[in-house]
């Protein structure tokens, strides 16, 4: 009996090793599985009811208020663009270009935050996380504690991520995460002043509680209720694992592919299609729907975030690229600047696109967990990092009625100003007992600022995380109790990708800036909520190298 007891031990034990050892496909495979019940009953893809706007124009298109399209990439590298010299192995971004050469770039333009949905909020606001609150990314419920254990399984030589399950368990779930419905919206602003407002793609600011896009201002709405971009095993589309991602694991075991219209996250559908293709051809629908009418369309695709999807077209089209997921990432781009192409043929061939504003931008600079090393060169860092390569990003907007083609501005600008500049353009008052943060950016760009025009300074924030861009001095403060705290000093003027640390040789100007951030932290209200991870990111290898030693790595909070 002794023996047989023993030996059950023996086994419990072997059994509990293995388990141990394979933790992580446990874990994944529970993901996978509770995605499967949650998109089981996704309806077939449908018609999209459009509003429709009037048969013949109320008044001639130049005297009325322009269109106004803003088109959002994400996580699209400042290098990934061929207007400035690069282009994702040599890959061209016509469409792309074209806006850069027909209308005006912002050569120093920045990302609101590093990841995504403060981004975006900035976008739609104008105002800093410090007013909003709105400072952290939230992230779909067990996403941080499934990513957290993966990393941990991991061989990477990164220091730990330090994750609080007892602080995610006190927060709102992932859809009351949002941007407050007391703040006002572009899409608000545009439409109290008479524009049709429609909204197609990702959101990631709320999606009930009054922070759905239908309750933030847009008329329309479709939204990304998942992020694959077609169904993994469809015939048309060709996938690219990151195996050395967490994030990436988490994806592909938790989404779906999905949509909904007008319902936040009720009577989700399938995309009529692979998402950026999709999204464009209902761009299309709006803009011919809505041609005789002032409108605001926000397309905000999803690409080229990951998880890695591109049509088997685009892929066949690139030639020997390598590695895989390097040709994948740029069949996806190839998809948004078709997009682009597209969203211009159609405002030639509707007689409105001399009186239509495109505005074209990312979320935040290039993923390194992608591993893919170019994506922002010549800047250092990464989405998530805030140093160039994280929020350095592409500001091109074309509005031939207004702006020269050609027109470059070096001045620093940032996404807090496309609010009060879409406002200003649509001579659209800004909304009342409400600090805008931004500043109307068209007198840079039609010559009519004044040589002192007004703003030096920009700030960015993510927790103990925090920037301050001065005149052409930089300062980030990344403060973790374990590691110390760490300074970066840049004179950007001289040193634009950020090689010489001047945090010890010039105290003054560290003192100045400092003296900055501490008064525009002053005045913050504090975060809406918690970050419950602390996530080390290295500034000069992608995940896909190893950490070693002396390697430099920010602690980074959400």
């Amino acid at each position: 009996m002794k023996k047989i007891i023993v030996s059950l031990g023996v086994i419990l034990i072997a059994l509990g090793a293995a388990a141990w050892l394979k933790r992580t496909d446990i874990i994944l495979a529970l993901a996978k599985y509770q995605s499967s019940q949650r998109y089981a009953d996704i309806g077939p893809a449908r018609d999209v009811s459009w509003q429709q706007g009037p048969t013949a124009a109320a008044e001639p298109m130049s005297e009325r208020p322009p269109n106004i399209i803003l088109i959002v990439a994400d996580d699209l590298g400042y290098n990934d663009i061929s207007t400035f010299g690069g282009g994702v192995a040599g890959m061209q971004t016509p469409g792309i270009d074209r806006l850069a050469a027909e209308g005006a770039v912002f050569t120093q333009s920045y990302s609101g935050a590093s990841t995504c949905a403060p981004s975006r909020a900035m976008i739609m606001t104008g105002r800093y996380p410090t007013r909003t609150g709105y400072e952290f990314t939230p992230t779909p419920d067990g996403m941080i504690k499934i990513v957290s254990a993966v990393s941990e399984s991991m061989d990477s030589g990164l220091p730990p991520s330090a994750y609080n399950e007892a602080l995610e368990a006190s927060q709102p779930p992932y859809e009351l995460k949002g941007l407050p419905p007391s703040e006002v919206t572009i899409a608000e602003t545009l439409k109290e002043k008479g524009y049709y407002t429609a909204h197609i793609g990702k959101w990631h600011l709320g999606r009930t509680n009054g922070m759905a896009p239908n309750e933030q201002g847009f008329d329309d709405s479709l939204l990304m209720h998942s992020g694959l971009y077609l169904p993994e095993d469809d015939p048309a589309v060709v996938n690219a694992r990151v195996a050395f991602d967490p994030i990436d694991q988490f994806l592909w075991a938790g989404m779906g592919f999905s949509a909904t219209f007008n319902s936040g996250d009720d009577d989700p559908f399938k995309p009529g299609g692979y998402l950026t293709d999709y999204w464009t051809d209902e761009a299309i629908k709006v803009i011919e729907a809505n041609r005789n009418r002032p409108f605001f369309l926000y397309l905000a695709h999803w690409g080229p975030h990951t998880p890695l999807q591109a049509t088997r077209d685009d892929y066949d089209a690139l030639g020997d690229i390598q590695p895989h997921r390097k040709r994948v990432y740029a069949g996806m781009i190839r998809a948004v600047d078709r997009s682009v192409t597209r969203i211009l043929a159609t405002l030639e061939s509707e007689g409105i696109a001399d009186n239509t504003i495109v505005i074209f931008t990312s979320d935040n600079g290039g993923a390194g967990y992608i591993g893919i090393d170019e994506v922002n060169s010549p800047y250092r860092g990464w989405k998530i990092t805030m140093f160039e390569g994280g929020i350095r990003v592409p500001l091109f907007v074309k509005w031939p009625a207004r702006i020269a083609a050609g027109t470059q501005v070096d001045t620093p600008v940032a996404h807090i100003d496309v609010m009060p500049t879409l406002a200003a353009a649509a001579a659209a008052p800004e909304p009342e007992g409400v600090e805008i943060d931004g500043v109307d950016i068209l007198p840079l760009v039609t010559g009519e600022a004044d040589e002192d025009w007004g703003r030096e300074t920009l700030f960015w924030q993510n927790g103990h995380y925090q920037v301050v861009r001065h005149g052409d001095w930089k300062l980030q403060v990344n403060d973790r109790v374990t590691d110390g705290l760490q300074k970066w000093l840049y004179n950007l003027a001289v040193d634009p990708t950020e090689q010489n640390n001047l945090a010890l040789r010039r105290p003054e100007k560290l003192k100045e800036l400092s003296q900055l951030l501490a008064a525009h932290q002053a005045a913050s209200r504090g975060p809406l909520f918690e970050s419950i991870v602390e996530m080390p990111v290295m500034v000069d290898k992608t995940l896909a190298e190893r950490f070693e030693p002396g390697d430099e790595y920010v602690y980074t909070p959400n």
